[in-house]
């Protein structure tokens, strides 16, 4: 049975990062190490670029979970910040939960660690509550490929749609004559072959 098109808006998305912590970046074995991060921080760099509200939370940072990864902070000086004292699901935080309302935003954009609790549980908890679900797959990582499927299964079969943060980028600019600089200064940042294309872009460009 087909679905109706959800598509990306920046004009009604918000970002959830949701437990990416010193401590369980660690547990992360789906995917490269520095991979995953560059990942994590692409996804940061492109919600700061659409200047979509973004709120971040952790787990038990007392705990051997950790602090949340410096450079989110940095990224996001003046973002809601929601140290949870102990709810494994963020959804079941009063004030992470506010946080997203008060954004009066539908249209959630959620990655963390681990996919399968940190990601799922509020994923989940927010389409029940009416919100289109929008998981960034490779800013979300996991022990291995067996548990990051059974979650994946597990959200898209509740609505929930998986994507990676490149399409996430180019479902939100819409049309390249936004701002051709702009993103593609982004995807180079974060992917080395897409330098490639910008540098000879702008040598048409100089020839012009």
């Amino acid at each position: 049975m087909s679905k109706t098109y959800k598509r990306l808006d920046k004009d009604q998305a918000a970002v959830l990062l949701v437990d990416h912590q010193t401590g369980l970046l660690s547990l992360v074995r789906d995917i490269d190490p520095d991979k995953f991060k560059n990942n994590v921080l692409a996804l940061a760099d492109l919600a700061r670029y659409f200047k979509l509200p973004t709120i971040l939370t952790t787990s038990f940072e007392d705990g051997p979970n950790g602090p949340l990864v410096p450079e989110l902070k940095a990224t996001f000086p003046d973002a809601p910040f929601i140290p949870r004292p102990g709810q494994i699901n963020a959804w079941d935080n009063e004030d992470f939960v506010k946080a997203i309302k008060a954004t009066g935003k539908k249209q959630l954009i959620i990655a963390g660690v681990v996919t399968e609790v940190c990601v799922a549980f509020p994923a989940l908890s927010a389409l029940a509550e009416g919100f289109d679900v929008f998981v960034v797959t490779d800013a979300s990582g996991t022990f291995n490929e067996i548990t990051r499927h059974s979650a994946w299964d597990r959200m898209s079969a509740a609505g929930a749609q998986l994507m990676t943060w490149f399409g996430v980028a180019c479902e939100l600019h819409r049309d390249w004559r936004n701002d051709v600089e702009g993103l593609g200064t982004l995807f180079a940042n974060h992917i080395p072959d897409y330098r490639n294309l910008m540098t000879s872009y702008s040598m048409l460009a100089l020839k012009k």
